[in-house]
């Protein structure tokens, strides 16, 4: 059989839930379609479908190989794309997850950018601010938190920057600044579920110090609302607050004993072709995600 179009028929049926929809959508019989998918789970050794009287679904295995089939179906198209359009503007769909605050305070505010250098590239993004599967979710990219180690993907680092410690300016009129990291006990700090202690090097050696306040906040979006309200003291990654310090919203403190923050990047799947639509966006992330000299460091 021909095994691309096996895996192009499953795919239509998967996303479809039904071979009479596969059909339609490839212009073929429906029981070309139905052939095709047994020929394939035949040959495979396994069943990827769960047939009832009213829809099909997917099993386990069958989950896991659509992820695998759609990543293969993307490259050929893709492959075939770069060839066909050498020198045209990129376009075509680009499927990317961003974390919420990056997504909200980084990139939508230059969208409009990318859109006006790209107006062929149709962008679908998710939204999670977890380290997803790209492969499992047919993603072709994703800015991620935190040290990437799956070896399956590459991972470019965008920025990392300081941990930074800030409050608005009329917390600091009202309550003061600290100087010392143990200054904190006499201060308001916005708690974070995921954070209860703030790290800092002191004289060389990291120190980490437990913070107090009436607040504590489970993501770094609710943090950041709470400090720009006055609320308290907040530590954030420094690409989470930067235009907030710029723009003299929150005032930071603390800096001579910040420690580095959280890197973010972005990760892709390895593959052998990279579309230009993907390295435009790759591109595009880095320059906006750039670190201006002198921001983000911790002065000397």
């Amino acid at each position: 059989m021909n095994k691309l179009l096996g895996m192009l028929a499953f795919v239509k049926v998967a996303e479809s839930g039904s071979f009479t929809a596969a059909a339609r959508q490839l212009d073929v019989s429906v029981s070309a379609v139905a052939k095709a998918v047994a020929r394939l789970e035949e040959d495979l050794g396994i069943q990827l479908l769960v047939r009832s009287t009213r829809r099909l679904a997917l099993n386990d295995d069958g989950r896991d190989y659509y992820a695998r089939c759609l990543q293969i179906l993307n490259d050929i198209e893709d492959a075939e794309a770069s060839l066909k359009s050498a020198g045209e503007a990129p376009k075509g769909l680009l499927k990317l997850s961003l974390p919420a605050l990056f997504g909200r305070l980084s990139f939508l505010p230059r969208a409009e950018e990318f859109y006006r250098r790209y107006p062929d590239i149709v962008l679908n993004i998710s939204v999670d601010d977890r380290q997803v599967d790209l492969i499992e979710r047919g993603l072709d990219l994703a800015v991620q938190v935190g040290e990437i180690s799956n070896p399956r993907y590459v991972a470019r680092e965008l920025n990392r920057g300081q941990r930074v410690t800030c409050a608005s300016p009329a917390y600091f009129a009202a309550h003061g600044k600290p100087d010392m990291p143990d200054d904190l006990a006499q201060h308001r700090c916005i708690a974070s579920a995921l954070f209860p202690v703030w790290p800092y090097n002191v004289k060389g050696r990291r120190v980490e110090v437990a913070v107090r306040g009436p607040l504590v906040l489970t993501g770094g979006d609710a943090v950041r609302e709470a400090a720009l309200l006055g609320l308290g003291i907040a530590q954030s990654n420094w690409w989470t607050v930067r235009h907030d310090l710029a723009e003299g919203k929150l005032i930071e403190v603390l800096k001579p004993f910040a420690v580095q923050g959280q890197p973010i990047s972005v990760v892709y799947p390895h593959a052998r072709h990279v579309p230009r639509k993907l390295r435009v966006m790759i591109d595009f992330l880095v320059e906006i995600t750039r670190i201006p000299d002198g921001a983000g460091k911790k002065s000397s």
